[in-house]
Parts: C-alpha cells; structure tokens; sequence
C-alpha cells in the first residue's frame, strides 16, 4: 500500500502519483491526496481522514453519515480515489428522485426492444458504474417499495437489465450517505432493516461544523481563494462572527455566506446573522462597557490570536504562549462552556 506522501496531488483535478484521479477539490494547497479537500487540522477531521486512508485496503460497502452540508459526498468521492483496483467513474445515485415506476430501468437499465420505446439498448446507472463506484445519496430518502429492488442487486451483485436474458457482473464499491438516523427509520418502519444491514458495514461519521470551529479560518481561506476574493474581504469582526456561528448548514451554509460577502460586501451582514455591530481594529481587544470574567478574557484572546494568525492554530498558540493541545483544549472548554466568542 502506498504511503501517504505517495498519494500527494501536484494540481487539484489532475492525476496523483499513484495514476488516480482525484475530486477537482482535492489537493488543495498542495496537500497530502488523504486530505481530499477536507480544509482543517482539528482532531474531528484527522480522525475522519485516518479512516479514509485505513479503507485503502478493502472495498467494503461505507454508509457515510452527518448532517446535511458537511460533506458527505466530499468523503465518498475521497473514499473512490482511494479503493484499491477501482478503474472505473463515480456514479451518484439522487435516492429520493427515484421514481418506483422508473426505477428498474434507471438503476438496472434495458435491453432493445424491451418495451415499446426501447429503440436501442441503455445501461443503468449501475451498469456505468461498473469497475468504479456507485454512490447513493441521501440513501434514507429512498422509498420503501424501491428498497428490496436495491437489496436484491446488493446482495447478489448483479444485474439483469430490463428485457434482457443475461446478467451482468457487478464490480463496485458501494457507497451510501445520509443525514438521517437509519436505525430510527428502521424502527419506524420507514426503511427495511434488511437493507440497513447490508449498507452499514463500515459507517463513516462526519462530525458538523460547530464541533470543530477551529477549523473555520482555514475554510474561510479556501472558500476566499475558489471564489477569487481577497483575505481583506474578511475583518477580524467578520470572522469573529463567522467563527461563533452554530452553522445548521455547516460547510456548505458557511460557503454560501462567504459568496454572499464576496459578492454583496458586509452592509448587510449583521442583520442576516442576527448579531450586534462591534468594531474590532486590527490588533486590539475590544472588551464590553461591563466586566467579564476572566473566562471570557480569554477567550477574547483567543478570539483575537486566531485572528491574527489567519486560522493556523499553531501560530495562534505561539502567540498566546501556549502549546497547539493546550490550545485546543482551551478551545474545546470554552465551547462547552458556552463563552460568547469566535471558539464557542
């Protein structure tokens, strides 16, 4: 198996080393190929991204789960870079704009002649994944009657196209995601309990935003750079809102505000956030007309490092004087903490 330094990206869309195409995300900055895209040097993600690299050496089905906008389709495509003897395209499958009536000929595809508008054959999308991945999105959307169909051709790894008489040989990995909880819709008899056990043999959780705000300035950055605008565009007042935000959207919400920002300027930001207007002067800590704890103080300190640093934590803590897992570890208290500031 091929080291991590083996799977680095010389340009985001191009070829790595080891012959593989790559998400046009991916590599960014020059990272490891492992990173996929994934901005961030919080422990959530590096745990995340370390499981990635442990399913180099299999081809077991993934269910992906998280909350929607965190990147669950980022994490598949990263996951079809790195399956071993995989030649073939990614394939998304939109699970819940399957229709019941349609399915079959959608997924397993059909022969000439089939029906009466079959003029010429077609291959579903199972089919053209074939030597590649197939990718189910949003697979708890999937409507029941359409369930044992895909449990079928999961289990016996093949497909018959409709009107055909030959089977065809299915070579793919198989990929679901989700944001829901399957083993609550399993329960409520919203999703067949056969069908879960066969998609969750290695599940893959993607933690939401808030849980590693940390992490946001360097996704700023990133967002910034794709988008073309400039570090200006965002003030330490910005970011420090940006940084405090709970974001239910999580990575995609936080990228649809920074095109927001880059394409309107901030006249209205406050109001669409919902949070008061404060000047912060570059290089100053601005502290309310009443006292705050010590807490607070410093948590504005850490505010105002992470700031400064642009988001790279190891700066930031050499700043503040402090270790990068002293930092970290203030930051994770101050969340839990609820202190109102850019690491809440």
């Amino acid at each position: 198996m091929k080291s991590l330094e083996d799977r680095r990206c010389k340009r985001p869309g191009r070829p790595n080393t080891c012959g593989r195409r790559v998400h046009p995300s991916f590599g960014f900055e020059d990272a490891p190929c492992a990173a996929f895209g994934l901005i961030g040097d919080s422990p959530e993600l590096q745990d995340v991204l370390r499981k990635i690299i442990k399913l180099t050496s299999n081809r077991f089905t993934v269910l992906v789960t998280g909350e929607r906008g965190t990147g669950k389709e980022l994490v598949a495509h990263a996951l079809h870079s790195v399956s071993p003897g995989l030649k073939g395209v990614f394939v998304a499958v939109d699970s819940a704009s399957l229709p019941a009536t349609l399915v079959e000929d959608q997924l397993f595809g059909h022969a000439r002649g089939s029906f009466t508008s079959a003029c010429n054959a077609s291959r579903g999308l199972m089919e053209q994944a074939n030597g590649g991945t197939l990718f189910f999105d949003e697979i708890g959307e999937l409507p029941l009657d359409v369930q044992p169909k895909l449990l079928r051709v999961l289990q016996q790894r093949e497909v018959r196209p409709l009107g055909s008489q030959q089977n065809v040989k299915l070579n793919v990995r198989v990929i679901a995601a989700t944001n829901r909880d399957l083993a609550t819709e399993v329960k409520a008899g919203r999703f067949r309990a056969d069908l879960f056990d066969r998609l969750n043999v290695v599940t893959l959780r993607i933690p939401p935003l808030r849980s590693h705000s940390g992490d946001i300035p360097a996704l700023i950055r990133h967002f910034l750079r794709v988008h073309g605008a400039v570090r200006e565009t965002i003030t330490p007042r910005i970011l420090q809102v940006l940084v405090a935000r709970q974001w239910p959207g999580n990575v995609r919400e936080l990228e649809h505000c920074i095109m927001r920002i880059i394409a309107l300027g901030t006249g209205d930001f406050d109001d669409e956030l919902g949070v008061e207007s404060i000047d912060v002067p570059d290089g100053t800590v601005v502290f309310p007309s009443r006292p705050i704890s010590l807490v607070q103080v410093e948590a504005q300190a850490i505010t105002h490092a992470l700031s400064f640093a642009s988001g790279e934590l190891g700066k930031a803590a050499q700043l503040l004087g402090i270790g990068r897992t002293t930092l970290y570890r203030k930051m994770k208290e101050h969340r839990a903490g609820g202190s109102q500031s850019a690491i809440a």
